[in-house]
């Protein structure tokens, strides 16, 4: 894990490779939970019957957006910034869903620091995220995400 006392500290690392998260297992019942919350409940990720007879390998598949989702969590592995005030999503400037992945999936986020500008009294960061699934060549998504940390 990458530790800097402050957010100008964090942008000294543009260009580098932060790191990468621990596993993270994808279960039904986060997947249900999901889909119960957003209203997407589209048989692919809560069916499990269905999934077994019309899915290539059997089983339900997590939400793209529930992975992203979890940039927030796994990105806690990654780097921590000791002297720091809120930090706030800015946006995405790209987002592709490469690969599904199937329940019981075990996934994990790779950062790399793209940028860092000053801004309203932080600094806004740009990171390539990839999330890699365990045992697939292909990653299960990549973006690029702003992220806006403010000073103490």
């Amino acid at each position: 894990m990458l530790l800097v006392d402050t957010p100008a500290d964090l942008a000294s690392h543009i260009g580098e490779d932060l790191g990468t998260s621990q596993w993270f297992t994808v279960t039904q019942d986060q997947i249900d939970h999901y889909a119960r919350l957003t209203g997407d409940d589209h048989w692919v990720h809560v069916d499990i019957a269905r999934a077994q007879r019309d899915m290539p390998d059997g089983k339900t598949i997590a939400h793209g957006f529930f992975v992203l989702s979890l940039i927030p969590l796994l990105a806690r592995d990654i780097f921590k910034i000791s002297k720091r005030g809120k930090g706030l999503n800015y946006g995405l400037n790209h987002l592709r869903f490469i690969s599904p992945v199937p329940v019981g999936s075990d996934v994990r986020l790779q950062q790399k620091l793209v940028d860092a500008q000053p801004k309203n009294g932080g600094m806004l960061f740009t990171f390539e995220n990839t999330f890699e699934i365990k045992d697939q060549e292909r990653p299960a998504l990549v973006t690029t995400m702003l992220l806006l940390i403010y000073n103490e």
